[in-house]
């Protein structure tokens, strides 16, 4: 049950509205057996690149970063190839929604809550995947790391969502389907709510999630729940 509120939703991105793997099961005919490995191996690096420059104050925006992660995974994999490379980069800027995400938003929306996007991602990368999804219309803003030079879970980076909605910290529920995003929100002080769609135990960190759900569907009743 929420403790307090909620007058905005934020939503991190990857994983939690759009599905990473799209953009490398299209090309599941060109990868072969390797698809699962390289779609894998592409989002932990990813990931571990986020934290990795982010502790050594060597930022690159995600762009850059996501296409050399797919560059490790295609190293690992032996694999050679440019022109798929270049492409899985492309898709990787319209992925597909999970297919719960337009309803719920839609609900969201009409409920009169702020609904925004926090993501590593650049602002032109995750526009580009909202037109995909014909999202326009639902999502009110889309602030990005970027434009503080540092990763999820810099607090810095959770910020963006308190300058643009303001206080109170907890009147903002984040969803992340990432449980160390979710640790990161939690521990900044936002209602938390991590959408555990792999069925994963909990990070062993400080801030723990408010609540847990396993996709996005039951997210409208919880926010709206008798008392918030």
């Amino acid at each position: 049950m929420m403790e307090h509120p909620i007058h905005a939703c934020v939503f991190d991105a990857y994983g939690t509205l759009f599905d990473t793997q799209s953009a490398v099961y299209r090309h599941q005919s060109r990868l072969g057996e390797r698809t699962g490995g390289i779609a894998a191996v592409w989002r932990q690096k990813q990931l571990e690149y986020t934290w990795l420059r982010s502790l050594m104050g060597t930022y690159v925006d995600f762009e850059h970063l996501v296409a050399d992660a797919l560059q490790y995974a295609f190293d690992k994999y032996e694999l050679n190839d440019p022109t798929l490379h270049a492409d899985i980069l492309a898709d990787f800027q319209a992925l597909d929604c999970f297919p719960e995400v337009p309803a719920v938003l839609q609900q969201i929306k009409a409920q009169g809550i702020g609904v925004a996007i926090l993501s590593n991602g650049t602002r032109a990368m995750i526009e580009s995947c909202i037109r995909h999804a014909g999202l326009e219309s639902l999502i009110d803003a889309v602030l990005s790391v970027d434009s503080v030079g540092i990763y999820k879970p810099s607090p810095r980076a959770y910020e963006l969502a308190i300058d643009h909605y303001g206080p109170p910290v907890p009147g903002i529920a984040f969803q992340s389907a990432n449980a160390w995003d979710i640790a990161g929100a939690a521990h900044f002080g936002f209602s938390s709510i991590w959408i555990n769609r792999r069925q994963e135990p909990a990070e062993i960190l400080p801030g723990k999630a408010t609540c847990m759900l396993h996709d996005l569907k039951g997210l409208p009743d919880l926010i709206t729940e008798p008392g918030n």
